[in-house]
């Protein structure tokens, strides 16, 4: 048996393709929302999940409440603008009633803007989506959370298929996005004691271009591989001025 679990807030025109893809995958769908004023809620009842709503206090915070409310010992976690593909759906069934690992890396198949990026570090992006939810909890640092098995990665296994990914709509859309997730990041820097300087907030940006856009291969994109190495250079540079702006308001 295998329950799945979505975090949401306002994802009207995201979760009906998420839920959509779970249909015979997952015995349970858990929605914790995070008091939504669109048609969120309509969208979800409609699929007969189990919609709950929870103040949001930071991602990692959100999905390990969100997995405390799911039945089943097995967890698939999705975010509500993913949906599964018909390879990885098949591949979860032929485990689900047996699964040999604590735990099981699935890829992520970003769309952004209609186009399917293959390079930029962005695929095959394998995330760890699927695992015994007794066995780990979810870590890292917002906004960038990741599950963590107590094992380690002993325990895990792949399988093969994708998560599909309707990130960004716009590039107007991925510019805002930059913006929220770097001020998330600065704070949660600064929170644990990271400190930055004058040089490290000119070194970081181009490095993180350099990396996304040569090492990374986001040339072969093409226009939007270099929009969006572009966009995460200038997240990089928002965060280390904000965790800056922060150091000097603390003196």
């Amino acid at each position: 048996m295998l329950s799945a679990v979505i975090i949401t807030f306002n994802e009207e025109k995201n979760i009906e393709r998420c839920l959509a893809s779970l249909s015979g995958v997952a015995d349970e769908i858990v929605v914790v929302d995070s008091f939504s004023t669109d048609r969120t809620k309509e969208i979800c009842l409609h699929y007969g999940v189990r919609f709950i709503e929870h103040k949001f206090e930071g991602h990692i915070q959100q999905k390990n409440w969100a997995k405390e409310q799911t039945v089943h010992q097995f967890v698939l976690s999705l975010d509500a603008d993913e949906a599964l593909d018909e390879t990885l759906r098949q591949s979860i069934l032929d485990i689900k009633s047996n699964p040999l690992k604590q735990g099981y890396y699935l890829n992520r198949f970003t769309n952004y803007c209609g186009y399917w990026v293959k390079h930029c570090g962005w695929y095959p992006d394998r995330k760890l989506r699927l695992w015994d939810s007794a066995k780990g909890k979810w870590g890292g640092m917002n906004p960038h959370d990741r599950f963590m098995l107590d094992a380690g990665d002993s325990q895990t296994g792949y399988l093969k298929g994708n998560i599909l990914h309707y990130s960004y709509y716009s590039i107007e859309e991925h510019y805002k996005q930059a913006n929220k997730f770097s001020t998330i990041a600065a704070q949660s820097y600064f929170s644990q004691g990271r400190r930055t300087n004058r040089f490290l907030m000119l070194l970081k940006p181009v490095a993180r271009f350099i990396r996304s856009y040569f090492l990374k291969l986001g040339f072969l994109d093409g226009k939007y591989g270099y929009i969006i190495c572009r966009i995460q250079s200038y997240e990089v540079k928002l965060k280390y001025q904000k965790l800056y702006a922060l150091q000097m308001e603390g003196m």
